[in-house]
């Protein structure tokens, strides 16, 4: 190992989801090691909150079963999840670290959560956000925010493996499920740009957006089955995961699911873009093709789960990767709900409407871990 490289290995930390590097660390102008430079500063994962509060609102916007109450309440916290979107992002942005994190081996796979964020709130504009702010404008809005998440997720999903590849060295068992973050934004731009596919311009310009959304699924299903494949690797091959780690397996469930979701909108709008028969093959592919997907997503619901209960019972303290746990709940929800309406089953219909219930039980108690966190956090830097 030459003095430019490092091992590393995520750990918990309070500032952000994970945030320790061992061994050393490569020159820097200011001398400082990694975790000094982005210690105390706002970690790009929090955005991860803005994702999982997005996915409890469009997921009830999109359940195969009309419980009343849902789209209104759906539609608040919709509301609330563009606030806190706002108040992130002008966070971020002010702090100045985007070339701090970029330069940590762990911090920098955290950056997807941003391209993510924007997408969810977006297609909630479309879904929700038409009932305050009309269709029209809604839709401009989710032009704008689609545009420029697809656009930062395809800087994530090519610039991170880069930096993997060039500037950094990692241990053997380095590898977890925060990996998959910066290769999932093309999977949810594909499934929010679906949406938008009936307000294209008929013609080229919709055609172009299908197509555009179908290579953006190809890419982040293949790079989401590669890293995968290494996250399992690690997983059988060294120490069960533990602490800060434990909620980023789930990321797989979401991973997987999205693309079934991606899959399901993009057969719901072919026809309106495609020729009939490779429309018709779209929804060969969406429910067959899709079932087929959702199982290997629910094995690894199964073994994520497994692993959570594992490490409740050795005591699982909260840190921010618990927001890990929403996400891939809500994207199982919109995946399940999606396969309920293709085939018309009612299994697939109660399963959708049963983890829409474990989704909003998980996501109140990580709101209230948060809040208690943020608040503890607040005090100590008063008394600081």
């Amino acid at each position: 190992m030459t003095s430019h490289s490092r091992t590393t290995r995520p750990v918990q930390d309070e500032t952000g989801p994970t945030l320790e590097h061992t061994e050393e660390a490569r020159a820097r102008p200011d001398g400082a090691p990694p975790e000094r430079r982005t210690k105390g500063r706002l970690a790009p994962g929090w955005f991860a909150a803005v994702i999982g509060t997005g996915i409890v609102a469009d997921a009830g916007a999109t359940l195969p079963r009309h419980i009343p109450g849902l789209r209104d309440a759906a539609t608040v916290l919709w509301v609330a999840t563009a606030l806190l979107l706002v108040v992130l992002a002008v966070g971020y942005l002010r702090q100045r670290a985007l070339r701090a994190h970029a330069d940590d081996p762990v911090l920098v796979h955290f950056l997807g959560t941003m391209p993510m964020a924007l997408l969810i709130v977006g297609a909630g504009t479309l879904l929700l956000g038409h009932r305050l702010i009309g269709t029209r404008a809604a839709v401009d809005v989710d032009w704008v925010l689609w545009f420029a998440g697809t656009a930062l997720g395809l800087v994530t999903a090519c610039a991170v493996p880069y930096l993997m590849v060039t500037r950094h060295r990692f241990a053997p068992d380095a590898a977890f499920g925060g990996w998959l973050l910066p290769v999932v934004p093309p999977l949810v731009s594909a499934a929010t740009g679906a949406l938008l596919v009936p307000h294209a311009p008929a013609g080229q310009a919709r055609l172009s957006l299908l197509l555009g959304c179908a290579a953006l699924l190809g890419l982040g299903l293949v790079a989401v089955m590669l890293v995968l494949a290494m996250l399992y690797s690690r997983l059988v091959h060294h120490d069960a995961p533990a602490g800060a780690l434990v909620p980023t397996v789930w990321i797989g469930v979401g991973a997987l699911d999205q693309a079934v979701t991606a899959m399901g909108a993009l057969a719901t709008t072919a026809p309106s873009g495609l020729p009939a028969p490779y429309a018709r093959g779209a929804a060969v592919v969406a429910l067959l093709g899709g079932v087929g997907l959702w199982g290997f997503a629910m094995l690894w619901l199964v073994l994520a789960t497994a692993l959570t209960v594992r490490a409740v019972r050795k005591g699982l303290p909260f840190t921010p990767t618990w927001w890990a746990f929403i996400f891939p709940l809500g994207a199982a929800v919109t995946a399940t709900g999606g396969l309920a309406v293709r085939s018309g089953s009612q299994p697939l219909v109660w399963s959708a409407v049963a983890l829409y219930v474990v989704l909003v039980a998980a996501w109140a108690v990580v709101v209230r871990h948060s809040l208690s966190h943020a608040l503890g956090l607040a005090r100590s830097g008063r008394r600081a």
